[in-house]
């Protein structure tokens, strides 16, 4: 529905009339609605409209200077993305210590299977830095002494290096909704669980605590709410009994980097998008192409009967 729309965002303190002086705006430029999604998160507004600009009485500079006006009258963050600001797409990827995730995005990137480029890393440590400096790629740690992020320093790299896309590759901190509300559907996350089971810290830890066969990892886009965004791609792997946290994690840490990749690749080539908070896939995908969830060996493996109505019916007579 998305593909070929004008992105419309207002992030910025809650007040009222806010969404009332930009549909203004946009009517009287001859711009047309198809979506508009709004919401309030810690006295932060956000809204996201998706709108036709095919008609508009104006040229994108016009608009752009109209609704930055409006912004500073508002005390509003207000930021267009026409269809065409999205054909050359940055990463921004965040991290903390874990390296997996991170050199697997950088190995697709170099062999030229990411459609976008990594423009920067940004940590809350500076333990990957000689990782981004081996692929020469700025990095900047925005944490202090504790880890703890300024986040102003971020919203400010991320603006500087204009990242389409905000990767986390195991980053151990929480969006506030002032980074979230700014690149909706535009931030990856990857949790180490089958999510919607054990969200949250240390989910290796609760997965060997409640004694499951099957673990897993989940890419998803990141919402306010903690690690209920809507799922891209997921991976599954044994859980032998007895199997200790560690022994768990290094099982996961590779499927990990793959699920996130694939998650990464999937919103680069459009194939997914996000719709009442769940992804739809393109009707055009070709489903070969990605793996979402099982690998074919594996679902080769799961019985296929019996199944409720299919059983032979045998007669009395």
């Amino acid at each position: 529905m998305t593909r070929h729309l004008t992105e419309v965002t207002v992030v910025g303190d809650d007040k009222t009339g806010i969404i009332a002086s930009v549909t203004t705006l946009l009517f009287e430029h001859g711009i047309n609605i198809e979506d508009l999604d709004q919401a309030v998160r810690g006295g932060v507004f956000r809204m996201t409209m998706h709108v036709d600009t095919s008609e508009m009485t104006c040229t994108e500079a016009e608009l752009r200077e109209a609704l930055s006006d409006l912004g500073a009258e508002l005390g509003q963050d207000i930021r267009v993305r026409f269809p065409a600001d999205r054909e050359t797409q940055t990463i921004a990827v965040l991290v903390t210590k874990e390296s997996h995730c991170l050199e697997r995005l950088f190995e697709a990137w170099a062999s030229g299977h990411l459609d976008a480029d990594i423009s920067v890393v940004i940590g809350n440590h500076d333990d990957l830095e000689p990782l981004a400096e081996q692929y020469d790629v700025p990095f900047h740690d925005i944490g202090d002494e504790k880890g703890v992020p300024d986040e102003e320093e971020l919203l400010e790299h991320l603006d500087a290096y204009d990242a389409d896309l905000i990767v986390l590759a195991r980053y151990m901190r929480i969006l506030s909704p002032n980074v979230v509300f700014r690149y909706e559907d535009r931030i990856i996350n990857i949790h180490p669980s089958l999510l919607p089971a054990f969200p949250g810290a240390e989910a290796y830890r609760q997965a060997r605590e409640e004694g499951v066969r099957i673990a897993g990892v989940t890419a998803h886009y990141v919402t306010t709410d903690l690690d209920q965004g809507p799922i891209i791609t997921q991976r599954a792997f044994d859980a032998p009994p007895g199997a200790s946290t560690e022994e768990l994690e290094r099982r996961g840490q590779p499927l990990e980097a793959e699920a996130l990749l694939e998650a990464v690749k999937l919103h680069l080539d459009d194939a997914v998008s996000v719709y009442h908070g769940r992804t739809e896939v393109r009707d055009d995908v070709d489903p070969g192409k990605y793996q979402f969830g099982l690998s074919e060996e594996a679902q080769a493996l799961n019985p296929d009967r019996p199944v409720d109505g299919l059983g032979e019916i045998v007669s009395d007579d």
